[in-house]
């Protein structure tokens, strides 16, 4: 057998810790590795850099953006999912979202420069602005960057500064859901925002964000009514959509979609008639057994990677029946802070430092390369015992409307 990796990065990265990047406590370097080390033992496996951007599924043809086609027998289509921001689209200049890794060092410098502006602005109100820091999405990644960015303000930056107090800083997060984590048990959203109280991060549940720019956001509440907050930080931790190949291979199969453009997938992943492409991560709508669609999360992408590989193989020995995908779902882990987390393993509900802990070995067990897992270990270890962040750079082209009087 043949195998072909294309994708348009050289590298894998491990997404989980993407919010550690943009807050300062790792470097891009460390949750990343080039796919050529990763796969360079694998013989008949070559690995190239190209970006699909068309297929023709009837002739077996892949087209890249630089014109290269490429010819295949079975082909595994998991180009993952990219932000959405619900048909505003021109809020993603004010509002960046964390999917990428320029994205999180562009994160990173807004987090951070934010406080230099705040330590030379002289207008209260202004400085207020400044040091006001709005989350949109109570998901994993919003209470994550939440309770990073109460450690930063209480903590990191605490004795940092002159003119000003980080730990005064306002971090809100808001979200329609009327809880955070709201896939989680309602126990376990409970304990992370009383977590994320602890660090001065604020909630507002149950409201819906109506305007971004660059001054800040103006949200409607349950009530009616609208608030607006004046911030120069804003966050964008909502929801996902489809990638831009995702929607051609859709087009081009004439697959079934879900509402935000997933394609619904047969019960062995493949898309319904053409058995030899697969679908799996979170382009695909795949469902349990009681029909209910799978998650959006690392692990039903990893269990379905190993189901299509397998699948595969098994047709090449031979035409066979083979099992549907079934998910193991192994529970949820999302981290608030030193020592805080909460963690849903196996129907158990575990919070604080002891789902903490376990949040840590399964992200330092799931990183690529040995050598990642030894740097983020060490760092984890450094920042455990002094708060500090080792990553604070503030790298990167300047804030557009980063401009202090």
């Amino acid at each position: 057998m043949e195998v072909t990796l294309l994708d348009r990065r050289n590298f894998h990265l491990f997404q989980p810790l993407l919010y550690q990047v943009a807050t300062g406590s790792l470097s891009p370097g460390e949750i990343c590795a080039p796919l050529r080390s990763i796969l360079s033992r694998q013989k008949n496996t070559r690995v190239l850099l190209g970006e699909a951007v068309d297929i023709d599924p009837r002739a077996g043809t892949l087209t890249l953006k630089d014109g290269g086609q490429f010819e295949y027998d079975s082909l595994i289509v998991s180009t993952g999912s990219k932000t959405s921001y619900y048909g505003q689209d021109g809020w993603r200049t004010s509002a960046p979202s964390l999917k990428t890794v320029e994205e999180a060092t562009a994160i990173r410098h807004k987090i951070l420069f934010a406080f230099e502006a705040a330590e030379r602005e002289t207008d209260p109100g202004k400085r207020t602005a400044w040091l006001t820091f709005v989350i949109v999405g109570a998901g994993a990644t919003g209470v994550e960057l939440g309770g990073a960015l109460g450690e930063i303000a209480r903590h990191t930056l605490r004795y940092d500064f002159r003119s000003i107090h980080p730990p005064d800083a306002r971090i809100l997060i808001l979200d329609g859901s009327p809880r955070v984590l709201p896939s989680y048990p309602p126990d376990l959203s409970t304990h992370a925002e009383g977590s994320l109280r602890d660090l001065g991060v604020t909630v507002k549940s149950g409201v819906k964000v109506t305007a971004v720019d660059a001054g800040g956001v103006t949200y409607e509440e349950p009530g009616g009514g609208h608030q607006r907050v004046e911030s120069k930080t804003v966050l964008w931790a909502g929801g996902v959509t489809v990638t831009t190949f995702g929607r051609k291979l859709a087009e081009r199969t004439g697959a079934p979609t879900a509402r935000a453009g997933h394609i619904e997938v047969n019960p062995d992943l493949t898309v319904p008639g053409f058995p030899n492409i697969y679908v799996v991560g979170d382009l695909a709508l795949a469902k349990n057994r009681e029909g209910k669609p799978l998650p959006g999360v690392a692990q039903v992408a990893m269990q379905g990677g190993a189901y299509a590989a397998k699948a595969i193989v098994a047709r090449l020995n031979g035409p066979k029946d083979l099992e549907p995908f079934h998910y193991f779902d192994k529970g949820d882990l999302a981290v608030i802070g030193r020592g805080r987390a909460v963690a849903n393993i196996f129907g158990w509900h575990l919070s604080g430092l002891f789902a903490w802990l376990v949040w840590l070995f399964v992200h330092l067990m799931y990183l690529v390369q040995f050598q990642s897992r030894i740097l983020v270990f060490v760092q984890w270890g450094m920042e455990y015992l002094t708060f500090s962040r080792g990553a604070r750079l503030i790298t990167g082209e300047p804030v557009k409307d980063a401009e202090v009087e």
